[in-house]
């Protein structure tokens, strides 16, 4: 697969012309994955990035990170998006190019039912990661064939773990961590059955839209740390943001990716490498595909 390059930018370009980003992240306990996916996807080139979560983490983010502008949703006891919280997302959302659903969401029942609601109601593109995978599976996946799909196909980044939650008990789960052609054949199949574009992660991360299949190169065994698929994740919500396809944004997302971390372990090895240090070197690696 030939990956396309990333859009010129002509000199009267606005913030709004590099697409605005929504993330729906975050909960009590995981309030660090909406930092790496919303900082990622800025690093990455999207002109504005919200993140809407539980109001009383939103004041946090926004400490963390002034770069990100939050939104305050309806919460549950537990500190995470309660059941009320769609028509608010919906809102916010308004003029958002992208909608990214899922890191550090919880898998709390309430906020199960926000992304199972909240998912046929999205006009924006579409990237479903972490929770917001784990929402739909155990029979709730036929929630994406009601997706809308005039912006084109939904792209959902799933571990092995996570695939294997989506396909149900049919697959053996050792053998999504070994062997290329199974998980390709994995992968192809759930894309194919529900018009999605699959990133099933890991060592050589498959993706596919069902018909076209792409199996990266880049990335290295320093990458297996907490918040990097989070970053992954707003990396490739940043691409969609620019104006590539669904397939496109996600194989120069994880390409980039990986090249990111490969820059970073040339630098420090792979023994302490950790996500902000991958998202740091995003714009490196976009300046070398670019080169």
């Amino acid at each position: 697969t030939q990956l396309p390059p990333l859009n010129k930018r002509g000199l009267a370009m606005h913030k709004g012309e590099a697409g605005r980003l929504f993330c729906v992240a975050g909960s009590m306990g995981m309030v660090g994955a909406a930092t790496p996916a919303s900082r990622a996807a800025l690093r990455t080139g999207a002109g504005l990035v919200r993140v809407g979560m539980p109001w009383r983490l939103a004041a946090v983010v926004a400490g963390r990170d002034p770069n990100v502008m939050t939104s305050a949703l309806p919460e549950t006891e537990d500190g995470t998006i309660s059941a009320m919280s769609p028509a608010k997302i919906l809102k916010q959302a308004e003029g958002s190019d992208v909608m990214l659903i899922g890191p550090g969401l919880s898998q709390n029942p309430q906020t199960v039912q926000a992304v199972i609601n909240l998912l046929p109601q999205v006009k924006q593109k579409l990237v479903i990661d972490a929770d917001g995978l784990n929402a739909i599976a155990h029979d709730h996946c036929e929630v994406l064939t009601s997706i809308q799909r005039t912006n084109g196909l939904p792209i959902l980044t799933p571990h092995p773990g996570e695939m294997l939650r989506l396909l149900g008990d049919e697959y053996d789960g050792a053998s999504l961590k070994e062997g290329d052609e199974h998980r390709r054949d994995v992968a192809v199949f759930f894309a194919r059955k529900y018009k999605v574009v699959v990133v099933l992660k890991g060592y050589h991360t498959v993706v596919t839209d069902g018909t076209k299949v792409y199996v990266n190169q880049t990335g290295n065994p320093g990458m297996a740390k907490a918040g990097i698929g989070d970053v992954l994740s707003g990396a490739i919500a940043a691409l969609r943001c620019q104006g590539l396809g669904s397939f496109e944004s996600a194989c120069l997302g994880v390409y980039l990716h990986g090249l990111a971390g490969d820059i970073v372990c040339a630098k420090m090895g792979e023994i302490g490498m950790i996500a902000t240090d991958i998202i740091e070197e995003l714009p490196e690696a976009a300046r070398r595909h670019q080169a």
